[in-house]
């Protein structure tokens, strides 16, 4: 996965971020529902940031950032609070 990968995944998230809350302001979808959905998406994008920001400091410490694997959203999530 590239940097690139990692960046059009972001805006991904971030569209569906949008559409959930089109969704509920047109009442196609219930508060719980986007609530859930949304945290979804939230976990997905706290993933991908910390997956870019380690692949960032690999590549400034001569690593190499193939090598760096998403973490699990716990442990992200976890890192965060």
């Amino acid at each position: 996965m590239t940097d690139e990968n990692v960046l059009g995944r972001i805006n991904e998230l971030v569209d569906e971020e949008h559409r959930l809350r089109q969704a509920l302001a047109a009442g196609e979808i219930s508060t719980e529902e986007e609530h859930a959905r949304l945290r979804a998406v939230e976990e997905a994008l706290d993933q991908c940031w910390d997956l870019l920001r380690r692949r960032r400091t690999a590549r400034s410490t001569g690593a190499d950032p193939d090598g760096v694997q998403a973490r699990p959203v716990g442990e992200v999530e976890g890192y965060l609070q």
